[in-house]
């Protein structure tokens, strides 16, 4: 079996835990830690960073000088692509859901100071058609003299998730280092690539944590099939045939609410009183609902034989300040 491919090293790595005190008290249940994969960077902070250093080395090794990649409107992988490319000296086009007349807010912003190329299309060509959208601009690059790099919704692929299979290996060295043993990791699920990548690593070198992912669209058996889809693509770069169950793909449904980027009130005042609790501050697209996901299931029992769990905070702050005013809703009534 080979190594795992090269990166390009572009994150603020190794990213800290932290042990939520408080919120661990008030539950009563096993102790809560986090890994603050928000503090990854500034403009390409979270946890696709991770993810991109992997792609991009397998661009920058292509000869690409240009990258497309697609997300919604406020998708935070988009707006690391396109930090990414300004960074290392590439073009970066994103094809975003959207009409282009959302508040000129939060990634949306960053996006266009980055310098990206955007086009706007509708949900249901996102839905259907974005992968041969993506393949139209590309060859209209070419025509152009450039030559690009395909990087798919959330950098989830094969390549993609030895971002996560990095973290896990990062993860397993702070635990000796702390002399916490996590038997529990939990993160957000929103495209694949990060669950993929942590339940590979976990699962080659053995350790004995459980992996769960809190899906924030779809439900459990997409991502169980979707997730065993990548980590096929992985297997490739490893030369490895990794066998992997669908029922060892453990993903907590329930907890979608409204949709994708939709939130709830519940979720974003389960977020201010994180905020005012622990200091920390959370998204209302992936990292609150999966968040409040796990606090629930702790709730329920469904924790009670871990002992510490870790929760991964894959970052989205920029995403929280286009939906400012639906805060603080009831205090202002």
């Amino acid at each position: 079996m080979k190594d795992i491919p090269e990166r390009v090293h572009l994150a603020n790595l190794p990213t800290k835990i932290e042990k939520l005190e408080r919120l661990t008290k008030e539950l009563g249940g096993p102790s809560i830690y986090i890994k603050r994969d928000d503090q990854t960077g500034s403009e390409m902070s979270g946890n696709k960073i991770r993810k991109l250093e992997f792609a991009m080395k397998e661009a920058l090794d292509q000869n690409c000088d240009y990258l497309i990649t697609c997300g919604g409107i406020q998708s935070n992988h988009a707006r690391a692509t396109a930090a990414a490319a300004a960074k290392l000296g590439l073009g970066a086009y994103l094809v975003l859901r959207g009409n282009g007349d959302e508040p000129f807010d939060g990634n949306s912003f960053l996006n266009k100071l980055l310098g990206a190329d955007i086009e706007f299309i509708s949900s249901d060509d996102y839905s259907n058609n974005r992968a041969e959208i993506m393949e139209r601009v590309k060859s209209e690059l070419e025509k152009k003299g450039h030559k690009a790099y395909i990087i798919p919704e959330g950098a989830s692929n094969g390549i993609g998730a030895f971002g996560y299979y990095n973290a896990m290996e990062e993860i397993m060295a702070q635990e000796k280092e702390m002399g916490v043993h996590f038997d529990a990791i939990v993160l957000a699920v929103g495209s694949g690539g990060t669950y993929g990548g942590a339940f590979l690593a976990n699962k080659m070198m053995k350790n004995d944590a459980i992996v769960y992912g809190v899906n924030v669209s779809a439900n459990a058996e997409y991502f169980q099939d979707r997730i065993i889809e990548i980590l096929k693509e992985s297997n490739g770069y490893l030369q490895a045939d990794i066998k992997v169950l669908k029922d060892e793909i453990r993903i907590i449904d329930g907890y979608v609410g409204r949709g994708y980027a939709l939130s709830r009130q519940e979720e974003l005042d389960f977020i201010y009183k994180l905020a005012k609790q622990e200091g920390l501050i959370l998204d209302p697209v992936y990292t609150g609902k999966a968040m409040y996901g796990l606090v629930n299931e702790i709730q329920k029992g469904s924790f009670r034989d871990h002992e510490n769990i870790l929760f991964i905070h894959t970052g989205g702050l920029f995403g929280l300040f286009p939906q400012k005013d639906l805060f603080f809703i009831n205090e202002n009534k």
